[in-house]
Protein backbone atom coordinates (compact mmCIF):
# COMPACT_ATOMS: atom_id res chain seq x y z
CA UNK A 1 0.00 0.00 0.00
CA UNK A 2 2.89 2.58 1.03
CA UNK A 3 4.34 2.11 -2.66
CA UNK A 4 0.91 2.37 -4.30
CA UNK A 5 0.75 6.04 -2.40
CA UNK A 6 4.27 7.11 -3.26
CA UNK A 7 3.37 6.52 -7.62
CA UNK A 8 0.53 8.68 -6.93
CA UNK A 9 2.21 11.59 -5.72
CA UNK A 10 5.17 10.83 -8.52
CA UNK A 11 3.12 11.12 -11.14
CA UNK A 12 1.13 14.38 -9.83
CA UNK A 13 4.68 15.46 -9.50
CA UNK A 14 5.47 18.50 -12.01
CA UNK A 15 8.83 17.88 -12.71
CA UNK A 16 8.87 14.23 -13.22
CA UNK A 17 5.28 14.52 -15.80
CA UNK A 18 6.64 15.51 -18.73
CA UNK A 19 2.97 15.53 -20.58
CA UNK A 20 2.03 18.09 -17.29
CA UNK A 21 4.96 20.08 -17.27
CA UNK A 22 5.09 20.63 -20.82
CA UNK A 23 1.29 21.35 -21.21
CA UNK A 24 1.80 23.81 -18.46
CA UNK A 25 5.38 25.83 -19.84
CA UNK A 26 3.22 25.89 -23.23
CA UNK A 27 0.48 28.28 -21.37
CA UNK A 28 2.57 29.98 -19.63
CA UNK A 29 4.82 31.07 -23.06
CA UNK A 30 1.96 31.75 -24.91
CA UNK A 31 0.21 34.26 -21.98
CA UNK A 32 3.75 35.68 -21.56
CA UNK A 33 4.05 36.47 -25.34
CA UNK A 34 0.25 37.72 -25.58
CA UNK A 35 0.98 39.88 -22.34
CA UNK A 36 3.99 41.12 -24.10
CA UNK A 37 2.59 42.25 -26.95
CA UNK A 38 -0.91 44.09 -25.77
CA UNK A 39 1.61 46.14 -23.50
CA UNK A 40 3.60 46.82 -26.18
CA UNK A 41 0.71 48.17 -28.28
CA UNK A 42 -0.76 49.78 -25.43
CA UNK A 43 2.26 51.71 -24.70
CA UNK A 44 2.40 52.48 -28.69
CA UNK A 45 -1.31 53.54 -28.45
CA UNK A 46 -0.33 55.91 -25.25
CA UNK A 47 2.61 57.57 -26.61
CA UNK A 48 0.92 57.51 -30.40
CA UNK A 49 1.56 60.76 -32.48
CA UNK A 50 -0.76 63.12 -32.29
CA UNK A 51 -0.60 65.04 -35.51
CA UNK A 52 1.34 68.16 -37.03
CA UNK A 53 1.64 70.48 -34.53
CA UNK A 54 0.59 74.55 -35.71
CA UNK A 55 4.29 76.64 -35.56
CA UNK A 56 4.38 79.95 -35.90
CA UNK A 57 7.56 80.60 -38.63
CA UNK A 58 8.61 84.34 -38.66
CA UNK A 59 8.73 85.53 -42.11
CA UNK A 60 11.97 86.30 -42.75
CA UNK A 61 13.88 82.68 -42.29
CA UNK A 62 11.46 81.08 -45.30
CA UNK A 63 12.90 79.69 -48.23
CA UNK A 64 11.41 82.67 -50.10
CA UNK A 65 12.07 84.89 -47.23
CA UNK A 66 10.00 87.78 -47.07
CA UNK A 67 11.11 91.76 -45.53
CA UNK A 68 8.87 94.17 -43.78
CA UNK A 69 9.98 97.71 -45.70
Amino acid sequence: MDQHTEKDYRDKDFTRNWVNSSVFLFYLQVFCILAFVVGGSYSLYKNRYKGKPEVEIQSSTLYTPQYQK
